[in-house]
């Protein structure tokens, strides 16, 4: 009877998300359950409950594709406003984002593994290209982390000196170059050889090393240490 009354105020108590949460834990709700919460409520002919398993269902039933859909993607399941998409979206940024606060803080690079570990964790979704810098101290710990340009699904440019006035400003000893390659395509470009050639003879000026420059994708990576370019 339940699958057919779309009020879930109507439903038994125990069986409403928010009841639920609140007698029992936040672990004890179902992926579709915490969604719905989110959503507050559905509309006249669905609950919050079946908007959730629909907005999982366009991501594979899966929480790490559906955070990566956008605001109008999510907006493909009937009843799924603008306000409950970016409700949705801001949800999934804040996750991603709670999981890697303490990476940066504890992260102590000791090999071209953990970066990219690292970056496929933090930018492994992105649809478009992003050049990304790591700062690191004189334990190779990530002081901080920052996107330096963002360009389109085939390429990016980052300026040397914008790095380097970060590089100062961080008090940075050491620096790991980064890039995403959306295509999944791990070889790198002429561009990539010459900006890296740039960054690093800058950096040797201020007597701040590159480690490595890394290019990821989902299915793996290629790093420019490794493979004897830098």
């Amino acid at each position: 009877m339940q699958a057919q009354n779309h009020s879930i105020k109507s439903w038994a108590k125990d069986d409403r998300p928010r009841e639920k949460l609140l007698s029992k834990s936040p672990m004890q709700l179902s992926d579709a359950e915490l969604i719905a919460l989110l959503l507050n409520h559905g509309n006249k002919e669905k609950t919050a409950l079946d908007m959730a398993r629909e907005l999982l269902q366009l991501g594979q039933n899966n929480l790490f594709e559906l955070g990566k859909l956008s605001v109008f993607e999510l907006m493909k399941v009937k009843g799924i406003g603008k306000a409950k998409a970016v409700t949705i979206a801001a949800a999934m940024e804040l996750a991603k984002r709670r999981q890697l606060s303490q990476a940066v803080e504890l992260k102590a690079i000791t090999g071209s593994r953990d970066v990219a570990a690292f970056l496929q964790q933090q930018f492994g979704d992105y649809r478009h290209e992003v050049f990304i810098v790591l700062f690191l101290n004189r334990a190779n710990k990530i002081k901080h982390k920052e996107i330096i340009s963002s360009g389109g699904l085939t390429g990016t440019v980052a300026d040397p000196r914008i790095i380097m006035r970060k590089a100062i400003e961080q008090d940075a000893v050491a620096l790991i170059l980064c890039h995403n390659h959306p295509s999944g395509n791990l070889h790198p470009s002429k561009a990539d050889e010459e900006l890296t050639r740039k960054i690093r003879e800058a950096a040797l000026l201020l007597d701040i090393r590159v480690l490595d420059h890394l290019i990821v994708s989902q299915d793996g990576y290629f790093s420019f240490a490794d493979e004897g370019l830098i």
